[in-house]
């Protein structure tokens, strides 16, 4: 990213990770999770691939018009299915703002060539401020009460971002510490509620980080 080449290697990691999860996922689970859990690992590869580091990899100019359109279908198959579910509008939402930032990173539109949106070439890209200040402020309130639903209770820190408690400490017995231990583990054994919810909460801090580049 535009910070260095450390953070664009973290934040494709990260990325990949949540995206491989994602297809792992893509194999049980019920017809609207499976597609839900295809989604996001398109999602999280997609992410990966825009955050790798300029020096690395340069992307050829089409390369972002494909984007564009892989994401766009997205965009259509997430606003089609929205009525089964309020996740659906925000695969919309990533969606959208991964064919707004294919088109502000484009070198065209940046007016510089250059990979601008694996690492923010040092051209920078183009973008419209107040749009991406507005994807920015859903980003950071989606990352804030995304955290709530893993924090645990009598932290403070879960009500105050608007998250719920319920179902995140389980286990029983011991302290608050042991409550999360078994909250995550029995959400594993039981479909990995928690690390799903995880890696939601990890595209979506990596989302914000590359919209911070535009």
């Amino acid at each position: 990213m535009h910070g260095g080449a450390l953070a664009g290697w973290l934040l494709m990691a990260l990325c990949a990770v949540s995206g491989a999860y994602c297809l792992l996922r893509t194999r049980t689970g019920t017809p609207q999770e499976r597609s839900t859990a295809r989604g996001e690992a398109l999602m999280g590869f997609g992410m990966a691939a825009m955050a790798v580091p300029a020096a690395v990899l340069t992307l050829p100019e089409w390369a972002w018009a494909v984007y564009a359109a892989v994401f766009g279908a997205a965009a259509l198959w997430a606003l089609r299915s929205a009525r089964r579910g309020a996740h659906h509008l925000h695969h919309l939402v990533g969606s959208l703002a991964m064919v707004y930032m294919a088109v502000a990173m484009a070198p065209g539109a940046a007016g510089a060539g250059g990979h601008a949106g694996h690492g923010a070439a040092a051209g920078g890209a183009g973008g419209i401020p107040l749009l991406t200040g507005v994807l920015l402020l859903y980003y950071a309130l989606y990352v804030l009460r995304s955290a709530g639903h893993l924090i645990p209770a009598g932290t403070g820190v879960a009500s105050f971002a608007g998250g719920s408690t319920e179902g995140v400490v389980r286990g029983g017995g011991g302290g608050a510490g042991s409550g999360v231990i078994g909250g995550v583990v029995g959400g594993a054994a039981g479909g990995g509620a928690e690390l799903t919810m995880a890696c939601r909460l990890t595209m979506g801090i990596a989302m914000f980080a590359m919209l911070l580049t535009l």
